[in-house]
């Protein structure tokens, strides 16, 4: 495993960060406590997760798979960089969710006794909050730093804006402030690379890319729909359809450089700017073996301008619009 700091801080992480969505849903407790300790075993130390992961009446329940697997002990906690986000609503009541003062203190302490543990190494807001003023966002963090129950804070799904809205309200405090933010971006959906990438730079921020596969689409979806082995929601068969040809070209191409097509994808993601650890999510150990594969999978420039040809990206703003 390769490790790099995240963002500007000297917090070491593994270029690959462990998603852990799919436990509790999809992934049985069992094979989650295995999935972790394999990912530990291939160097992996920073996880990711949320509160409301399980979804529905289940939220809560990944990071209790997490918190069972902790208190297992042997290093497990001691070893692990875990990361979780609030925002999303916990419950029916009023300030069950987003990011007033009082949900950010009610959902820390939520998930420490879900997680089992005394701190948040990262703690991630899922969303904006358009209600809540930065002020006051940043007073509620501020206590629980000094509480000891959060390291670190970091953004998700912000807008390059809010990422310059967040950081200028922090420095006013003399606070650290955001110091990553998760983002949807891979080889298909480039929209970050527009504002949120040059924000991140700007301002010392780890990227952290969500669905590094868009969905699967990059994993070779085109040969495993001819193989009869993968089956898409009407979503994704719908995105499918819309970006056929160009997965075709990109599964040929892969296929011309000997590799699959899942392995391009995450090494395309470790070797673009600002890039700290795409999240991959396994279903199953098998998975997060074929992800690990991309870390010493080096791309060069050839391939990188063949990669643009196929799947355009974005200049940076204001030249991507405007001269």
């Amino acid at each position: 495993m390769k490790f790099t700091h995240l963002g500007r801080t000297g917090l070491t992480v593994s270029r690959l960060c462990l998603g852990t969505m799919n436990f509790g849903p999809h992934t049985e407790e069992a094979e989650a406590h295995t999935i972790m300790d394999t990912a530990h075993d291939l160097g992996i130390n920073f996880f990711d997760t949320a509160n409301v992961y399980g979804w529905g009446e289940n939220k809560g329940r990944t990071e209790t798979i997490i918190g069972n697997w902790f208190a297992r002990g042997g290093g497990r906690r001691e070893k692990t960089v875990i990361a979780t986000k609030l925002y999303g609503d916990m419950g029916e009541w009023p300030n069950e969710g987003k990011l007033s003062a009082l949900n950010i203190r009610r959902a820390v302490d939520a998930s420490l006794r879900r997680l089992q543990t005394d701190h948040i190494d990262l703690y991630q807001m899922h969303h904006i909050d358009r209600a809540t003023p930065w002020e006051e966002i940043w007073q509620a963090m501020e206590v629980l730093v000094a509480q000891g129950k959060i390291i670190y804070v970091g953004s998700s799904n912000f807008a390059g804006w809010h990422i310059a809205q967040a950081q200028e309200a922090a420095r006013a405090r003399h606070f650290l402030g955001l110091t990553s933010e998760q983002s949807l971006y891979n080889l298909m959906e480039r929209s970050v690379e527009l504002e949120v990438i040059p924000a991140a730079e700007h301002y010392g921020l780890g990227l952290i890319p969500w669905s590094p596969l868009h969905g699967g689409l990059l994993g070779g979806v085109l040969r495993k729909e001819r193989e009869g082995v993968r089956r898409l929601n009407d979503h994704a068969v719908g995105r499918l359809e819309d970006k056929r040809e160009q997965l075709a070209a990109y599964e040929d191409y892969a296929a011309e450089l000997g590799h699959e097509p899942g392995d391009i994808a995450l090494a395309w993601l470790l070797s673009r700017p600002a890039v700290t650890a795409p999240i991959v999510g396994p279903r199953t150990l098998e998975q997060l073996h074929a992800a690990v594969r991309a870390i010493d999978l080096t791309l060069d420039q050839k391939v990188l301008d063949r990669l643009d040809e196929i799947f355009p990206g974005r200049r940076p703003a204001p030249e991507a619009y405007a001269w």
